[in-house]
């Protein structure tokens, strides 16, 4: 399946590369960020978003939310719910979260910041996986199905 071209995400919380602010993170509110997506397709179906903390030692990416079957648009709130099904029909999967947004954490003892992407995706169809599906379960359901992605990425380090 040919890819159209890549999504454009941002977010009026963080710049891509900026820090993400405390009450987006596991020490402040731990509530998910806004999204706006440029360049949607019409033939998306679904979203998908992953987030991945790309430096916890001994994992190349450890998953902090997983959440996928979501309606296509171009605004994602922010303040998602917790549950194993939000916005209408999206479920969120097992990560660090559990079935949530888990925001950035880094341990306090880290001395970098912590790289955070947000992954997004736009789908050929409603996946319609189980909410116990991690990380590896989705991207393999997700498979032949992406027509477009992007992704955002932010920075935190606990002061």
């Amino acid at each position: 399946m040919d890819m159209l071209m890549p999504l454009v995400v941002t977010s009026s919380a963080f710049s891509h590369g900026g820090s993400i602010p405390e009450q987006y993170t596991g020490y402040g509110e731990d509530v998910s960020p806004p999204f706006h997506i440029s360049g949607l397709s019409s033939a998306a179906v679904s979203l998908a978003i992953i987030l991945d903390d790309l430096d916890v030692p001994l994992f190349s990416a450890y998953p902090h939310w997983l959440i996928w079957d979501i309606t296509p648009v171009e605004d994602i709130p922010a303040h998602i719910p917790h549950g194993k099904r939000t916005l209408d029909r999206a479920v969120q999967g097992i990560a660090y979260g559990r079935n949530r947004y888990r925001g950035p954490k880094p341990p306090f003892f880290a001395h970098k910041p912590h790289r955070y992407r947000f992954s997004f995706y736009a789908l050929d169809c409603f996946l319609g996986a189980d909410a116990a599906s991690d990380r590896k379960t989705l991207v393999k359901a997700m498979k032949g199905h992406i027509l477009q992605q992007g992704s955002i990425l932010g920075t935190y380090r606990h002061a």
